[in-house]
């Protein structure tokens, strides 16, 4: 296989710093280790631990996330721990140790309502994706195995993808009643069969598109009131937006007009609601907190 790369990640706590990976490390588990012994599962967690100042290790899809203790600072050790982890995994040696008295957790998925009744959300006790991705057509699964074969069902319209759950939109052809036990079904077997959710080459290919889209290019989308927006819409929004299985995401602020342009996705998309959500809570509290720099709020696909 291609040789891995290792990208730095900050997250909103500062103690925390993800190392994303360009393939996959692990397929749909997570795990979580606080000390060497809890990690004899992990080789590479165990090396990581012997770093004085690793905290907690926790492996993912596609990442390896470190929390640290406060002895030392990220940017003066960051470096050394994306190095270490590529030239680990370029080794050729196992993530995860899997071992026969490991045992295999039974999948559950259950169905939740969500406020655009043309869409259901399906929760899995496993993670399925570390982010969001939306997907109109079967031509955009090429390679979301997953969501190519929730396309075969002729009432799929859309699918999303975040988490641990899968959003759905049907068209008018069948009701929920009719189909929601069908698809919770097969959900449940496909990942029973642990097959991939999403494949390395589409992995790789969002990481570039998201890289190519960055707005640290010293252009007017990284400006400071941007970045408050974003904020303020990751830290107060887009967890309740989840809750619905939906997902919102920043695309543009217009600072003459004072208007944010927001992209609603999942659930929120086409959703009755969504005007009112938009209007009487999103745009309300960016009016409060940003103390009168935004005005407005639209939605670009709504």
């Amino acid at each position: 296989m291609d040789q891995y790369t290792i990208e730095i990640q900050p997250t909103s706590n500062e103690s925390i710093v993800k190392f994303v990976a360009n393939s996959f490390l692990t397929r749909g588990t997570s795990y979580e280790f606080e000390n060497i012994d809890a990690a004899t599962p992990s080789p590479i967690a165990q090396e990581l631990f012997y770093l004085p100042f690793v905290k907690t290790v926790y492996i993912a899809q596609n990442f390896i996330a470190v929390e640290k203790f406060n002895i030392v600072a990220w940017n003066d050790v960051q470096e050394e721990v994306a190095n270490a982890i590529a030239e680990y995994l370029n080794s050729g040696k196992a993530v995860i140790l899997q071992t026969e008295a490991t045992p295999k957790v039974p999948v559950t998925v259950y169905a939740e309502s969500t406020p655009n009744p043309t869409v259901l959300k399906f929760v899995a006790n496993k993670a399925l994706a570390d982010g969001t991705f939306e997907f109109k057509n079967i031509d955009d699964a090429t390679h979301a195995p997953l969501v190519q074969a929730l396309f075969n069902f002729p009432f799929v319209k859309e699918v999303f993808l975040s988490a641990n759950y899968v959003s759905i939109m049907k068209y008018d052809m069948a009701s929920w009643e009719e189909i929601s036990m069908e698809l919770r079904e097969f959900i449940k077997t496909y990942l029973e069969a642990e097959k991939p959710v999403l494949e390395d080459a589409f992995l790789q290919r969002q990481a570039t598109k998201e890289t190519a889209s960055s707005p640290a290019n010293g252009s007017e989308a990284a400006s400071e009131i941007d970045k408050e927006i974003i904020q303020i819409l990751d830290e107060y929004v887009r967890p309740a937006v989840a809750g619905d299985g939906g997902h919102i995401a920043f695309d543009s602020f217009n600072e003459d007009t004072k208007t944010v342009r927001v992209i609603l996705q999942g659930a929120c998309s086409g959703c009755p609601s969504s005007t009112v959500t938009l209007k009487n809570g999103i745009e309300t509290m960016l009016r409060e907190m940003m103390q009168g720099r935004v005005q407005t709020v639209e939605a670009v696909n709504g």
